[in-house]
């Protein structure tokens, strides 16, 4: 990780929001009236027009339910058949309103949304680790405007995931504390870092951030998995993404992001040593040679100075 504040005097540093890809809500098919265009419903919430929330299959799925699993090997290389879910999560049904839109009240909706669908996947013993994710924004990946989220089950840890985990046991195992309970509890001492706190959930950008404006929202009580968290904890959570966002949206100018969940393999017995919490990452700057050549990331904003500005950005 390299912090490179003079990085920041180059022309385009920080990227600056684009114009969206518009659509037409007749022609959107998470609009109200167009739930033809989707697959069959896994899951609704009633709402004034009709559902306030809505749970559909992919249409264009990396992975599928229906497939069987099987592993073959290749000469040196392994395969296996890409089963598994990917289902869209459809936030509200104003076609104009985003998440940072949303009431504290109904971003908890969509937190107990995503952990109904986790602990409804998880029945399927074929499926092994489970990920939300939102890509707000085209640079952030997103080809549709109208607010969503998605979410991807796996039939395995994927590297990623088995690196966080492996560091957070072996930190466990030499000094008998969970190493995001320390982050929290380091954070809170310094202040420096921290955008946001209420008695439930702290939102700071870390130490040494990957990228500008990087922030966590972790909650403050320990629990391993997002699945077995409290309502009270949800909703502490929900109302510090809530302010999160809004301060990201009038400070950058409505930025793309990408937030995405971390939370422990599925049906893993709860521990002392792992700890479910939040990234949302405003999508800045790009990577390039020098990234993906070396794994190390330039970021020309210090995570200090990114949460002092938001901190002092009123919402």
């Amino acid at each position: 990780m390299v912090i490179a504040p003079e990085r920041a005097d180059r022309p385009n540093a920080l990227l600056r929001p684009v114009p969206e890809l518009l659509q037409d809500q007749a022609s959107c098919p998470f609009c109200p009236g167009n739930e033809t265009m989707t697959p069959p419903e896994i899951l609704r919430r009633p709402g004034e027009r009709g559902w306030s929330m809505r749970v559909v299959p992919n249409r264009f799925p990396a992975l599928r339910v229906e497939t069987q699993l099987a592993r073959k090997g290749t000469g040196l290389y392994d395969s296996m058949a890409g089963v598994g879910a990917h289902e869209v999560i459809i936030e509200t049904g104003e076609h104009a309103r985003t998440l940072s839109q949303l009431t504290p009240a109904q971003v908890f909706g969509l937190l107990q949304v995503f952990q109904e669908r986790i602990i409804d996947l998880s029945r399927d013993l074929r499926l092994r680790s489970i990920f939300v994710f939102k890509n707000s924004g085209t640079p952030a990946g997103a080809t549709l405007s109208h607010a969503h989220s998605q979410l991807i089950a796996l039939p395995l840890v994927p590297p990623e995931l088995t690196a966080e985990l492996e560091g957070s046991r072996a930190h466990f195992e030499r000094k008998e504390r969970c190493v995001f309970c320390d982050v929290l509890a380091q954070e809170l001492a310094d202040q420096e870092r921290l955008v946001f706190t209420n008695a439930g959930a702290v939102a700071f950008c870390p130490w040494a951030a990957r990228s500008p404006f990087e922030t966590w929202i972790v909650p403050r009580a320990h629990e391993s998995s997002f699945e077995s968290g409290s309502a009270q904890e949800l909703r502490a959570v929900a109302d510090a993404l809530a302010v999160l966002l809004r301060k990201m949206d009038r400070a950058l100018e409505k930025p793309a992001f990408n937030l995405y969940l971390h939370t422990m393999p599925l049906r893993e017995a709860r521990n002392d040593w792992y700890h479910w919490h939040l990234e949302l990452k405003p999508v800045l700057t790009l990577q390039a040679g020098f990234e993906w050549a070396s794994g190390c990331f330039i970021n020309p904003t210090p995570p200090e100075e990114a949460a002092a500005f938001l901190r002092q950005t009123e919402v």
